[in-house]
Order: structure tokens, then sequence, then C-alpha cells
């Protein structure tokens, strides 16, 4: 009889246990954000580019400093916060280390993290997710944002086709995907628009990051005659910079140029030429990543996360334009690129989004 009273408090402590764990765990994967003093909080995975990449993460992460200034939040995890991947296996840990912080919405910044979005998504029901520049469709805990890249790259293709020398003008991609293809195709039939008999050459570097690879394509391309090359490459694109301006500093009055991506790579561009600065940054195709960031994470905030859809920023939604710094475009040029953006914006010119 001893025996089976001691068996009953056993089981009555064990099966405490249990419901006081399960309470817990549930509380930590809630997507409440309790532990955030009472704040909405932000948070976004970067790709392998990092949050510095003065590109395609460094747009998004401003875009999460603005809605905290906005807010009034403090970067951390009572506010808005980074989680930097140095290689693909960081990507779900990451994610797993946001959710277990609690923040609000979660972002993940890059096609390459849709897999590991998608993944964790379908076990964290409760929280919020958004894809950056891809699509994962059947989750209502998943936003999908995306851009309309090549009717920017049309832009920028039109200013390369217009201020080409050599007719030779080169692309060189991160990968050869979907995406960077998208690029490329709105850049070509941009500089065919104006200039048909220009020749477009493409290149994929096979990497976001190693800007020596970049540096390496560009240097075979401007030694063809190219003269203008436009880099859909992260990090790797920076290599293109690099080339560039060495050849500009051995050759001060060679016209060599660079067209920039995501963001304005303005600065990229500076080279020290004796006591003078010159720059050799053509113009950018800016993604306004940072504005759809900070438009979701509002929307989160006020109750409206637009789980299940997929939200697209192009001309017309002020999601794509070329960049203010525009030195380097004569009058003809800017107002030709006002004339093809209102074409689109009207239907009367269709962007190719494929080769």
């Amino acid at each position: 009889m001893k025996k089976k009273r001691i068996s009953i408090i056993l089981l009555l402590i064990l099966l405490v246990g249990t419901i006081l764990g399960a309470c817990g765990t549930g509380d930590n994967d809630g997507n409440s954000g309790d532990n955030n003093d009472g704040n909405y909080t932000v948070a976004m995975v970067t790709d392998e580019g990092g949050v510095d990449d003065k590109s395609f993460n460094q747009s998004a992460w401003e875009g999460l400093v603005a809605f905290g200034e906005e807010h009034n939040l403090e970067k951390g995890l009572n506010g808005y916060h980074y989680y930097q991947s140095s290689n693909e296996a960081d990507f779900s840990t990451n994610l797993n280390s946001a959710v277990r912080d609690k923040f609000n919405i979660v972002f993940g910044v890059g096609f390459k993290l849709k897999s590991a979005v998608e993944r964790i998504a379908n076990q964290r029901k409760d929280n919020h997710f958004v894809i950056v520049d891809d699509v994962i469709e059947g989750y209502d805990n998943v936003a999908s944002l995306t851009f309309k890249e090549h009717e920017g790259s049309f832009l920028v293709g039109v200013i390369a086709g217009l201020k080409t020398k050599s007719n030779k003008v080169g692309f060189v991609g991160g990968d050869d995907s979907e995406l960077i293809n998208k690029f490329y195709a709105g850049f070509e039939a941009g500089v065919k628009h104006v200039n048909p008999d220009a020749q477009v050459q493409k290149q994929f570097a096979g990497t976001f990051t190693d800007s020596s690879k970049g540096a390496a394509i560009a240097a075979a391309q401007y030694s063809s005659g190219v003269d203008i090359i436009y880099h859909a490459a992260g990090g790797a694109g920076l290599g293109v910079f690099t080339e560039a301006k060495n050849l500009k500093q051995n050759d001060p009055d060679r016209e060599i140029w660079v067209i920039g991506v995501d963001r304005d790579q303005h600065e990229e561009g500076n080279v020290q030429i004796g006591d003078k600065t010159e720059n050799i940054t053509l113009t950018s195709m800016v993604k306004r990543v940072d504005v759809a960031v900070q438009d979701i994470a509002n929307l989160g905030k006020n109750g409206d996360f637009p789980g299940g859809e997929i939200l697209e920023y192009g001309l017309e939604e002020n999601g794509i334009k070329i960049s203010d710094s525009q030195e380097h475009l004569n009058e003809e040029i800017l107002n030709k690129v006002k004339e093809v953006e209102e074409k689109i914006k009207n239907g009367e010119i269709e962007v190719p989004s494929k080769p």
C-alpha cells in the first residue's frame, strides 16, 4: 500500500513538471514579444554578404533602423536587430535565434534564405516571417517581398546605351539564377532600346561574396573594349569597382564606368588621382529595400501583417529608381530616362523579366 502511495505521488510530480515545462516552451516560442518591454520588435537575418555589404543587406538594415527611429526603439533585442550569416549553414540557426528572442517579425534577406525560412516558418506557425527577393506560398505567417528589378535595370540600360563610346557594355551577375537574369534582361533591353548596335557581354561570378572573382571578370571585359559594366553581384561586384578604379588610376584619361546596384554606390566609385578625387560610378539601380522593409514592419505593428501575400515594388510603387548621384549624366540622358520611366509606368513599354 505504501509503495502504491509513493508511486502516485511521483506520478503527480512528473505531471506537474511536464505541464510547467510545456507552459515555458509555449511562452518562449510565441510571437507576443512580451519579453521586449512591450515594444513591437523587428529583426533580419542576412545572407552571406553581411549587413555592411554596401548593397542589398545594408539597404534592408537601413529600413529596420528607420523603423526603429520612427518608433523610438533602440538597437538590440528590445527593438531592432540583425543576425549575420557567414554561410548558408547559419540561416536556420539565425532564424531560430530570432524566434527564441521573440521578435515580432523576422526578415530573411535574400533568395538564398528561401528554404530555411520555409522550414522554420512551418515549424513556428505563430511567428511572422518575410522572405525578401523570393516567393513562399501556402504559409499564412510568411509575406513575400519582391521587386521589379527589370524595370530599374531597363533605366540604367538606357543610360549605358546612350553613354557608351565603344558600343560595348558588360554585365556581371552573382550567379546564373532566375533573379539575376531578371536584372540582365531589363538591362539588355534598355541598352538596345536606345542603341540597337551596342553589344552586351554577360558573365556570372558564381559568388556574391568573392570580390576577386568580380575583379577578374571586369578585367577581361574592360580589356575587350567594354567601357561600362553593370553589376548585380553583391560583394563580388565590389571587385568590379576595384578593377575600374585601378584602370582609371593607370590611365586617368580613359572613360571607364561602373553601374552600381541595390543602393546608391556612388561612394564606391571614388578614386584618388594625384591630388584630385574622381568618380567612376556612372549611376546605380536603386532597389528601395529600405522603404519596403519599413513599410512591412509598420503594417505588422498596426496589426495588418500581410501574411500569405506577395508584395512587389516597382517604379509605380516608388520601390525602384536610379540613384540621386547624377553628375555624370547630361540633360539629354536624364530627359530620356524620365520619358522611358513614364512609358513603363503607363504600359507603353513592357520590360522583359527574362533574357
